[in-house]
């Protein structure tokens, strides 16, 4: 690492991305679980939006949903996973100064448009459940589109002043990121400016978007379970629960990881390598998972997936 330190420059025309230090040796071995996530990933987003198109029955809100998740995780998963390999496979680990920028943006404002897209499912839900009758008169297409751009927006618009004032700063102490991407804070972390405004209008940023989320998600379930377990129909309670089962297991898979990097990398102390790891795993846990869960156990989904794939359901 020291062949890459340096303290004679203001604007390094390139960073340098370590991978995970520590454990450069297994990199190769790493990349294999990291290499099936992403194909599972990238199988799994692309077959949900091709199903929902072919089949008018699934020409509904919660389906439209499903399918801003999948374009989402795509993005998401694209913006790492191929710098990441090439850094465990060919020791690529230079990125050019504006790619890391854009990279960082991606990175960030697509997850603040999923925890978005999750907050409009949790509505979605909740309607569903609470008012079942004014289901398709309240979730309008008009309607769902205007959510939809209000979460991209949302996810535009405030992480947009990132990269801006990330390339204001000086970065005179070194240009070598310890991470697999272009991580926001990994990128503060290496100027040697007052850095105290950027670091706060982060946090203000992550309060509005993951943690308002993520509190109107958990008001949101708690409404729907106090709904479901009124029902009368034993039928009724066991459909609806296995309805928001998969809800809520994407809701954990998301919010869990990403909090626990988000609060370690500014008040705690991990080992590096342990938080390089968790940070990769909240951004290719659910771009992997949330096809795999919603396929299994949406009966829908499931049955026209394996028609697709020419396998008859037993």
């Amino acid at each position: 690492m020291s062949e890459y330190n340096t303290t004679d420059f203001t604007s390094p025309s390139t960073f340098i991305l370590l991978g995970i230090p520590g454990l450069e040796a297994a990199h190769v071995w790493i990349s294999i679980p990291f290499c099936t996530m992403y194909t599972i990933a990238i199988f799994g987003n692309f077959i949900i939006p091709f199903i929902v198109k072919r089949e008018p029955s699934l020409h509904g809100p919660m389906y439209y949903f499903l399918c801003m998740l999948a374009v989402t995780d795509l993005v998401l998963s694209t913006s790492i996973l191929p710098k990441t390999l090439s850094i465990f496979w060919f020791n690529s680990r230079e990125i050019d100064f504006s790619a890391c920028f854009t990279q960082m943006y991606f990175i960030h404002s697509f997850l603040v448009m999923e925890s978005g897209i999750l907050v409009a499912m949790a509505l979605d839900r909740y309607v569903a459940i609470c008012n079942p009758l004014r289901y398709s008169t309240t979730l309008t297409n008009i309607l769902v589109a205007k959510i939809g751009l209000g979460v991209v927006m949302r996810g535009a618009v405030l992480l947009g002043p990132h990269p801006f004032l990330l390339k204001q700063l000086p970065y005179c102490r070194t240009h070598v990121i310890s991470h697999t991407y272009c991580e926001f804070m990994a990128l503060v972390k290496l100027a040697c400016a007052d850095t105290t405004v950027m670091r706060a209008y982060s946090l203000l940023v992550a309060f509005l978007t993951a943690g308002l989320d993520f509190i109107l998600v958990v008001l949101s379930y708690i409404l729907i379970l106090r709904a479901v377990f009124s029902l009368p129909s034993k039928d009724a309670r066991h459909k609806s629960l296995s309805t928001c089962g998969s809800h809520i297991c994407v809701m954990l898979v998301f919010y869990t990881p990403a909090f626990f990097s988000f609060l370690s990398h500014r008040f705690g102390h991990v080992a590096p390598h342990i938080h390089i790891l968790i940070a990769n795993m909240y951004v290719l846990f659910p771009p992997m998972l949330n096809p795999i869960i919603y396929g299994v156990r949406t009966p829908r989904i499931r049955q026209r997936v394996l028609h697709v794939l020419g396998i008859k359901p037993s």
